[in-house]
Parts: C-alpha cells; sequence; structure tokens
C-alpha cells in the first residue's frame, strides 16, 4: 500500500507560475514510476507528465511541454511537477500516481493521490 499526498495548488493569474509536491508514504518510493494527471470538471482524467525511477527519464503531454517540468527527490520520497506559463486551459484537479510501466492510461497506475486543485484565471 502506498498512500500519495499531494499539495501545493491554488489560484492564479494567467502566465503565472505554481510548483506542486506530492509525498510518498513507502519507503522504496526510488523503485516506482510516478506520474501527474489532471481533471478538468466534465472531462475524462488525462496524462500530464512521468518520471522513471531510474535515471530520471521523463515523458510530457505535448500541451505541457516547455512549461510544466516534472522531477523526483526519493531521498524524500516526493515528485514534484514545475509549472510555467500557465493557461485557464491548465485549470483542473491535479493528481499524482503510483505504476510500474511506462504508461499514459490512467488503468495503468496503482495508487493514487486525492488531488489538489490548480484554477488558472484569465
Amino acid at each position: 500500500q502506498v498512500q500519495l499526498v499531494e499539495s501545493g495548488g491554488g489560484l492564479v493569474q494567467a502566465g503565472g507560475s505554481l510548483r506542486l509536491s506530492c509525498v510518498a508514504s513507502r519507503r522504496a518510493f526510488s523503485s516506482f514510476h510516478m506520474a501527474w494527471f489532471r481533471q478538468a470538471p466534465g472531462k475524462e482524467r488525462e496524462f500530464v507528465a512521468q518520471i522513471l525511477r531510474l535515471a530520471g527519464t521523463t515523458y510530457y503531454t505535448d500541451s505541457v511541454k516547455g512549461r510544466f517540468t516534472i522531477s523526483r527527490d526519493n531521498a524524500k520520497n516526493t515528485v514534484y511537477l514545475q509549472m510555467n506559463s500557465l493557461k485557464p486551459e491548465d485549470t483542473a484537479v491535479y493528481y499524482c500516481a503510483v505504476g510500474e510501466r511506462i504508461a499514459t492510461s490512467p488503468q495503468q497506475y496503482t495508487y493514487w493521490g486525492q488531488g489538489t486543485q490548480v484554477t488558472v484565471s484569465s
């Protein structure tokens, strides 16, 4: 069992920045691939970014490339999502997730946090 707790969401104007954090409860954090997803009202949960357990290889959905950066600190059991140049269409609840595969589908992820709201005003 892995518990995930996200933080760092809030209200920001377009063009602003936020940094999300997700702390995992399990000591074997470094053995997991970590990802961020988001879900806007009335829409399906969508993949945002993934960072692999080894070497820190990262993947991003096209709409956030060049604006968002995923990173991890294995010593702190924490994964981050630095979000710059935010747009109103980035408004969503953001979730971190634990998975064992390189994947963009939510079904491939086993554990989820409770989510943190990000609202970008125009």
